[in-house]
């Protein structure tokens, strides 16, 4: 864009808020009031090396499946359900506290040591827990401010229904988090999740203070729970719904299990997903969950094209200033593609960086042509000029492209 580089140290040491820019661009550009939107959570590790970078920390790496040295970052996106793409709003450092640190040391050295079994039955003194009432982590508090900050922002234009998470937070603390936001929690449960079905009239005749009925087995699924199942590729899928209780719950859950099964050899497996809306039907309810992996496409194009893998900051300021730029160009690329691909279905962000690379190539070129050269067509000659850099070729048929500058 031009400038001295005094003028983009300025630019990274400013203060933004880049949730307000990233909602206004969507705002104006991609919202639309006829489409239905979930929100989506999930944190990403940047490796960092060095000593003096703020909120520099050792953060588990899912990809390389270790903890590694670097900057974690917390976002939440808008999904649209109708495109099936996710659109960044808020991304967040995380800096943990002592408090938090502490747990972590806990949790390992818990792992390491081996507790004593505890006798069978309640403990002597023991009082009941109100379950609604659960004290969140120092994580999910913070999780909890931001989603606060975005249900703020956004209430006013956009209705949100379910935030959708990954099995990390499929828990009874993140629902109690997620149900203080508003909203209905999308997640994952642990496979081996102790989940009971309500006490039927005949249990509760029996045993009238009976709280929990029949525990669910995953390897016998009532029949009376199957609400779909399709056979394709050797493989056999069975879905079954119920409303069940779970001991860490406050309410009653709305439980999809998922069973995959292989014919031939008959091994089997299976995932259990869960929502607070007891309304939501199986198939929304796991397509709605297979789109918060289109979060993890935003952290892609964010790393592999728009610098957020390799960002140069050290101050607080400079740090969230890169990171909310990343997050942006990958919404301004989402919302050029679209009117790119209409000639050249298939286009990605490589295509786009060289169509707009050679549009400015091409524009400095125009201006040093004299006044009385004749009249050029501006449109043609620049997609003549771009079409050599891009990876897929134009569709037969298509009109010529029209792009705001």
């Amino acid at each position: 864009t031009g400038g001295s580089y005094r003028t983009i140290q300025r630019f990274f040491h400013t203060q933004i808020d880049w949730a307000s820019v990233q909602w206004r661009f969507f705002e104006r550009f991609v919202f639309r009031p006829d489409t239905v939107y979930l929100l989506a959570g999930d944190e990403s590790i940047v490796s960092k090396s060095g000593k003096h970078t703020h909120g520099m920390g050792w953060f588990f790496s899912s990809i390389l499946n270790t903890a590694i040295p670097g900057l974690a970052f917390f976002s939440i996106a808008i999904i649209d359900v109708t495109s099936r793409r996710a659109y960044p709003l808020s991304t967040q450092q995380v800096i943990r506290s002592e408090e938090e640190k502490e747990q972590t040391r806990k949790r390992k050295q818990k792992r390491k040591c081996k507790a004593p079994k505890r006798p069978p039955g309640r403990p002597k003194g023991s009082k009941n827990k109100q379950k609604a009432d659960l004290p969140l982590s120092p994580e999910l508090q913070r999780i909890l401010l931001q989603g606060q900050a975005v249900m703020n922002l956004i209430r006013d234009k956009l209705s949100v229904t379910y935030f959708v998470l990954d099995g990390h937070f499929g828990n009874a603390f993140a629902t109690a988090m997620v149900r203080q936001m508003g909203l209905h929690i999308l997640s994952k449960m642990a496979h081996n999740a102790q989940l009971y079905q309500p006490p039927t009239p005949e249990q509760k005749a029996q045993h009238p203070r009976l709280k929990y009925g029949t525990r669910i087995d995953y390897q016998h699924l009532p029949a009376t729970l199957l609400v779909a199942r399709t056979t394709e590729a050797g493989y056999c899928t069975e879905v079954y719904q119920a409303s069940c209780l779970h001991k860490h719950f406050a309410d009653l859950i709305n439980v999809v299990i998922i069973v995959r099964t292989h014919l031939e050899s008959g091994r089997a497996g299976h995932v259990v997903l869960f929502s607070s809306d007891l309304r939501l039907d199986a198939v929304t309810l796991i397509d709605y969950y297979a789109l918060r992996f289109q979060i993890e496409f935003t952290f892609r194009d964010a790393k592999q094209y728009f610098g957020l893998e390799d960002f140069m900051g050290v101050k607080a300021v400079s740090i969230q200033n890169a990171v909310g730029l990343s997050f942006f160009l990958v919404n301004l690329s989402r919302y050029l593609l679209e009117a790119l691909r209409l000639s050249y279905p298939g286009a990605g962000v490589h295509d786009l960086k060289a169509f707009y690379r050679a549009r400015h190539y091409i524009a400095a070129v125009l201006k040093c042509i004299p006044e009385k050269a004749g009249l050029i067509s501006y449109s043609d000659l620049i997609e003549q000029v771009c079409r050599p850099g891009l990876i897929h070729p134009k569709q037969n048929g298509q009109t010529e492209l029209e792009f705001a500058a």
